[in-house]
């Protein structure tokens, strides 16, 4: 994934002392360095003090800079050596004009070093720096700990949630998402507001599926881009007993799909995956969907768009790939475990692996379900076996028509190794206060399809959804 890029604000107060803002600068760019970051700061001799800002000048120095590099600017890290000058970090932002994510960070005083020489106060300024941002109506993040040594690993994994808010927020302003097909008819739960998403920087584009079926119908059986999606698929999971003629069929699809997303510039899709697939071309997308998946570029099913959004936003916070699936059975008597399931398009990433279950390792199947009414030969394509048990995040987003806004709820739980065979791609899950979680999703009307990535970042997307593109969000913790 694309490095984070920080624009840095050195805090400083002209009465502290300057030492601490030279020690300060070379301590919080190596701790950023070491954690993958790009950096945009003032030049080390641009002010009084290691580029560090007190003044108005120094602020509007700041503020410069900060636009010239506007567009590779995902966040700010504000850091206070010493109690710092709120007034010129409140002005560089504001000036600045920059709409990213802000995080404000202390350093701690040492007890042992409490002299005029030595005390740094930020403890204090920090304070009155966040005082100051909210006056100004800038939003900012905090670090767990109120100050804290920029080595520590509090610091750092502080930073690692604070990219993943930066890489949310920048990846959903301004995506753009392929929506392949109609929605099923039996699927009115899928349905949701193109406009709320456009208004949230969302866009979608629209491609019937005559216009795919009849673009792949052109591919040439000596295309090269045919080859290639060919041999994709094949090294992608077991084929199985999937005839040549589906494998043929699948990639000619795959090719459309890939041309059309990258002329259209779209990180995401979801598809019209039943039944006009199945009868008109013959073949089910789960193949092609999961791979996309799977190299982080969500797919989701039944043209779920708003699902997508879901899946995009815990990709971009985890940077691993994440699948769509039902909330699909009970497990058991045990109130906080169920069966998460689909046909499936899960990427392969999430499943267990040949070496620890050969049965239960992804492989291309057969769509069981739709078999019955189409015909088991117009539905190979899917991707099937068992999640592996590891913690994950699940994510519903939804756009409320009826008050004009976006919703979502989010949290975090754990996939198990608790028995189960039946088919599909399918997971036990275990959630603290499970049942709770379910009466929310009723009572509020969500989908039944949720978003799950294989990562702890429901407290990085529930900051990026609520503080920085303003969405109302139900964070589920039991």
């Amino acid at each position: 994934m694309k490095p984070v890029t920080l624009g840095v604000i050195l805090g400083n107060r002209g009465f502290f002392p300057d030492h601490l803002c030279v020690t300060g600068r070379k301590t919080i760019l190596q701790v950023l360095e070491a954690e993958g970051f790009r950096t945009v700061i003032l030049d080390e001799n641009a002010t009084k003090a290691a580029g560090s800002i007190v003044t108005i000048q120094d602020a509007q120095q700041c503020a410069d800079l900060f636009k010239q590099h506007r567009d590779e600017i995902d966040g700010v890290l504000i850091t206070l050596p010493n109690f710092g000058e709120e007034r010129a970090i409140a002005n560089a932002l504001r000036w600045s004009g920059l709409d990213v994510p802000v995080l404000v960070h202390a350093f701690p005083d040492d007890i042992s070093r409490m002299t005029i020489a030595d005390r740094r106060d930020s403890f204090c300024g920090k304070m009155s720096t966040c005082n100051n941002l909210t006056q100004y109506g800038i939003k900012f993040s905090l670090t767990t700990l109120h100050t804290v040594d920029p080595e520590s690993e509090s610091f750092r994994n502080d930073l690692r949630r604070f990219a993943a808010v930066c890489r949310v927020v920048r990846g959903l302003r301004g995506a753009r998402l392929g929506a392949i097909g109609a929605r099923p008819a039996a699927f009115n739960t899928v349905r949701y507001s193109e406009k709320l998403l456009e208004r949230a920087g969302i866009s979608v584009d629209t491609l019937d599926l005559s216009e795919v079926f009849g673009r792949a119908s052109r591919i040439k059986s000596d295309s090269p881009k045919l080859k290639a999606k060919l041999e994709a698929m094949q090294a992608y999971v077991p084929a199985g007993e999937t005839p040549s003629e589906a494998l043929v069929r699948m990639a000619k699809l795959g090719v459309v799909i890939d041309d059309w997303m990258a002329e259209n510039q779209l990180v995401a899709s979801a598809l019209q995956c039943w039944t006009a697939m199945e009868e008109f071309y013959g073949v089910v997308p789960c193949t092609l969907m999961s791979m996309m998946s799977n190299n982080l570029v969500p797919s989701a099913c039944e043209t779920d768009i708003a699902g997508v959004v879901g899946m995009l936003a815990l990709a971009l916070a985890s940077g691993k790939p994440s699948a769509i699936v039902d909330w699909n059975n009970n497990y058991g008597d045990d109130p906080d475990k169920g069966v998460i399931f689909h046909c499936s398009n899960l990427p392969k990433d999430l499943f267990l692996e040949s070496s620890v279950s050969v049965e239960d390792a992804p492989r291309m199947d057969y769509q069981a379900i739709i078999a019955g009414t189409v015909g088991k030969e117009s539905t190979f394509g899917t991707v099937v076996g068992r999640l592996k048990a590891v913690p994950f995040t699940y994510c519903r987003v939804s756009t409320d028509d009826y008050n004009g806004r976006i919703l979502a709820y989010l949290g975090e739980g754990r996939l198990t190794d608790d028995t189960l065979k039946t088919f599909g791609g399918y997971g036990v899950v275990q959630i603290p206060n499970f049942q709770k979680l379910l009466a929310y999703i009723c009572e509020n009307g969500f989908e039944h399809h949720v978003a799950v990535n294989p990562a702890l970042v429901a407290d990085a997307v529930h900051e990026a959804f609520t503080k920085y593109l303003g969405w109302s969000v139900y964070h589920h913790k039991g």
